[in-house]
């Protein structure tokens, strides 16, 4: 069965970006001329992906309102000629059959994860990570979810995606113990949720992008409260490889954390050193600033 359905969680508290996750979810980042989450649902209609779960909590009614129609504004902009920003404006309402579920109490990613059991069924389903952005590929990258994508139609297993982390860094992700038995490609043994540098497994590091069968359910049910106190989804990758097969894809692109201040300013300029419309004017500000 094709993967046709993907899930967002976008519940969390923003803790990292604070004070403007106060009251703006970190979601609604602004990258450049979009919020991060929009990066992420073209992402995934990208990758042929139509249905989309987007797991909310209190505080994020701005990324429904983001999606759905407005027909105000769309009848100021119409009325003043301006039709490349309501064309626009339409297109961000139509890119995709959204969904919202409400995870009413934070209980961890895991947890948010588990939202979406009723909505996914028995398919196999896509999880995006809604502050992650992944470029969209250019040159002889390789566009990271459709590469997920292929590799579980090959064994129809569940996929994961990981990146080599410096040492230093280890302990800020799920590591992944793996055997290597293709070019990027492990067969999970194990995962550790942000264990100290000398205890690590590997330097493999988990992000936020996943393909699962759905089996992964019954683990996250089974799954008790880890690290922080939460229901952590590592932990259920975990059980569900001692179970079955799981496979880590190594992503050899960027991936930015929007939700990290410094990633945030990263991607901002790298997204706009990917435009026709801002990358003379960015490098000529970079090598101003630069030589200052």
């Amino acid at each position: 069965m094709a993967v046709r359905k993907a899930v967002i969680p976008a519940a969390g508290f923003g803790t990292r970006f604070l004070p403007f996750s106060k009251a703006v979810p970190k979601e609604m980042l602004n990258v450049i001329d979009r919020p991060c989450i929009q990066y992420v649902v073209e992402e995934a209609v990208r990758a042929g992906i139509q249905d989309i779960l987007i797991v909310t909590s209190r505080g994020k009614s701005a990324i429904e309102d983001h999606f759905d129609y407005a027909p105000d504004l769309e009848a100021h902009l119409r009325a003043g000629g301006k039709g490349a920003e309501l064309d626009e404006v339409r297109r961000v309402a139509e890119l995709a059959d959204i969904h919202y579920v409400r995870q009413k109490e934070q209980k961890g990613f895991g947890h948010a994860v588990l939202m979406a059991a009723e909505h996914v069924g028995d398919e196999p389903f896509a999880v995006l990570v809604g502050d992650e952005v992944v470029p969209e590929p250019t040159g002889a990258e390789r566009d990271l979810l459709p590469a997920m994508l292929e590799l579980f139609e090959r064994h129809r297993r569940s996929v994961l995606t990981v990146v080599e982390v410096p040492p230093e860094d280890v302990s800020a992700y799920g590591i992944v113990d793996g055997e290597e038995v293709a070019e990027d490609v492990y067969r999970v043994r194990a995962m550790v949720e942000k264990p100290d540098p000398a205890d690590a497994p590997s330097n493999l590091g988990s992000r936020g992008r996943y393909v699962f069968t759905p089996d992964l359910f019954d683990h996250l049910r089974r799954t008790p409260p880890g690290k922080g106190g939460e229901i952590q989804l590592t932990d259920a990758i975990a059980s569900l490889a001692e179970a079955d097969e799981v496979y880590a894809y190594t992503h050899r692109g960027p991936v930015y954390d929007v939700g990290r201040p410094l990633n945030y300013l990263q991607a901002t300029i790298e997204l706009a050193l990917r435009r026709d419309d801002l990358a003379k004017q960015m490098h000529d500000f970079i090598a101003e600033v630069a030589a200052r």
